[in-house]
C-alpha cells in the first residue's frame, strides 16, 4: 500500500519556487535548465532536498525543482487534463500511475539500459497496473515498501513473546497482551487510509493477487473472495485503544513511541516517524500472519516509489541524467537507509536490523502485491473500509465494493 499524503504539508521548492500554472521547465538566460521533480511522499523531501543538492552540485547547468503537495495524486491528475506535466515523477506504483500510463504522457523505458538493472517483478507489478493498453514499460521501479506488524521490543521481550506464525497463533498473542493489562494494537483508524495496510495483508493471502483481473472479468466478486478477510478485520478491532477511529495518523506514531501498544499494523514509512519521536526505540516486524499455513503468509510488498518523466519534456537528456544519478547505488543505497526502505534495484540491500524478521520474506519470494494498487482509481476503497469498520455490517460492505467497483469501471 502506498502511503497518502498528509494535509498541512506545503509545497518545498529547491532552486526556484513553484507557480501554479507555469511550465514545468525551461532554459534559463545563464544556459541552465530548470527540471521540475513532483512526489507524492511527504516522509521522503528531506531525503530529496539532500539528493537533488548533491546532483545540482555535480549537474551545475541543472536546476532541479521540486514539488511534494497536498493530495498529490488530486494534483497530478487535474495537470493531466490541463496538459501540464511535470518533468519528472517520483510516484507510487498503483492505480494513478496506471492511469498516466495508459494516457501515454509518459517517457517508454523499455529500450533504456537502465532496466536493467532493476528486478524484474518489480517491473511486472507496474506494467500490470498499465494493462494492456499501454505501450513499453513506463517507469523505473525505485524503492518498494511492505506492509508489516511492527512491536515494540522492549514490551514484547518483557512480555514472554514469541513471533507468531499462523493466524491463530496471532490472536493468541493479542490475548496475552490484553490479559497483561497492555493495549495489543494502536489504530489510527481517523485516517482512513491506514485501515488498508491490514486490508491489504488480508486480502492479499486470502483473495489472491489476482483478485482485480477475476472481478474485472466476471469471475469473482468482493462477497465471494473477501468474506473471511471481512471477519478477521473485525476480529482485529478487538485489540485496539479506546479510540480506534479518533486517533490520526501521526498522533498514532507518537503514541506508539511513547509504548502505548505492543503492536502497530503499518508499513515500513512509519519506523522513521516512530523513531524521530523516540530514537530511543527497539522495534521489530514480521510479516501478519493471515492463514493457519506458515508456508502461506506472505508478506504484502509493491512498488512504493517509481521514477519516471514526462514523455513531451523539452530536456530529455537533462531528466534521464537525473534518473541515472537516482538509479546509482550509492544514491539508492542512500534512499533505502534514509527512507526505511526497500530496494527495487538488483544488488542494493536494506541492512537495518530492525528488518530482520521480514528478510528472508524477501530472499525466498515469499511476497505478493498490494491488491489496491490494482483497484480502480476512483473506487475511494480506504473510505469504504473504514465505514465497515465503524458500523460492521459484512454484507453490506461487501456488496458496497462490488457496487462501487462496477460504478467505476462502467464510467
Amino acid at each position: 500500500m502506498f502511503k497518502k499524503i498528509s494535509t498541512g504539508i506545503v509545497t518545498v521548492a529547491l532552486s526556484a519556487s513553484l507557480l501554479a500554472g507555469c511550465g514545468s521547465s525551461g532554459g534559463n538566460a545563464d544556459g541552465t535548465v530548470t527540471l521540475e521533480l513532483f512526489s507524492n511522499k511527504t516522509e521522503s523531501i528531506e531525503t530529496y532536498k539532500g539528493l537533488i543538492a548533491e546532483f545540482e552540485e555535480q549537474n551545475p547547468d541543472i536546476k532541479i525543482k521540486f514539488d511534494a503537495p497536498p493530495e498529490a495524486e488530486t494534483v497530478l491528475k487535474t495537470r493531466l487534463t490541463k496538459n501540464d506535466m511535470p518533468d519528472l515523477m517520483s510516484i507510487a506504483g498503483n492505480a494513478t500511475y496506471g492511469e498516466l500510463g495508459r494516457a501515454g504522457v509518459l517517457h517508454n523505458f523499455a529500450d533504456d539500459a537502465i532496466l536493467e538493472n532493476v528486478q524484474p517483478s518489480y517491473v511486472d507489478m507496474i506494467n500490470r497496473l498499465v494493462g494492456p493498453e499501454g505501450e513499453g514499460v513506463n517507469g523505473v521501479p525505485y524503492a518498494t515498501n511492505a506492509n508489516t506488524v511492527i512491536y515494540n521490543k522492549t514490551k514484547f521481550e518483557e512480555l514472554g513473546l514469541t513471533i507468531p506464525t499462523t493466524w491463530d497463533e496471532f490472536i493468541a498473542t493479542l490475548e496475552e497482551v490484553k490479559a497483561a493489562g497492555e493495549t495489543p494494537i494502536y489504530f489510527t483508524l481517523k485516517d482512513a487510509w491506514t485501515g488498508m495496510i491490514s486490508w491489504n495483508s488480508l486480502g492479499g493471502n486470502l483473495a489472491g493477487e489476482d483478485f482485480a483481473e477475476r472481478k474485472n472479468a466476471g469471475e469473482t466478486t468482493f462477497v465471494e473472495s473477501y468474506d473471511q478477510a471481512a471477519d478477521q478485520m473485525l476480529q482485529l478491532l478487538d485489540y485496539g485503544h479506546k479510540d480506534n477511529f479518533g486517533v490520526a495518523y501521526g498522533d498514532g506514531n507518537n503514541a506508539f513511541a511513547k509504548g502505548e501498544a505492543v503492536f502497530y499494523i503499518q508499513g515500513n514509512w512509519a519506523i522513521p516517524e516512530i523513531q524521530k519521536a523516540n530514537p530511543d526505540i527497539e522495534l521489530g516486524v514480521f510479516a501478519m500472519p493471515v492463514t493457519n499455513d506458515p508456508a502461506q503468509n506472505r508478506l504484502v510488498s509493491g512498488v512504493d516509489v517509481l521514477l519516471t518523466m514526462n514523455e513531451d519534456t523539452e530536456h530529455k537528456e537533462e531528466a534521464m541524467k537525473f534518473i541515472e544519478f537516482m538509479m546509482s547505488k550509492e544514491t539508492a543505497s542512500r534512499y533505502v537507509e534514509e527512507q526505511k526502505a526497500f530496494s527495487a534495484i538488483q544488488d542494493v540491500f536494506q541492512e537495518d536490523p530492525v528488518f530482520e524478521g521480514i528478510k528472508t520474506n524477501f530472499e525466498s519470494g515469499l511476497i505478493t502485491s498490494f491488491p489496491d494498487h490494482y483497484y480502480p482509481a476512483g473506487l475511494g476503497a480506504e473510505n469504504i473500509v473504514q465505514e465497515f469498520l465503524i458500523e460492521q455490517n459484512k454484507e453490506a460492505f461487501l456488496k458496497k465494493m462490488d457496487s462501487e467497483w462496477d460504478k467505476v469501471i462502467n464510467r
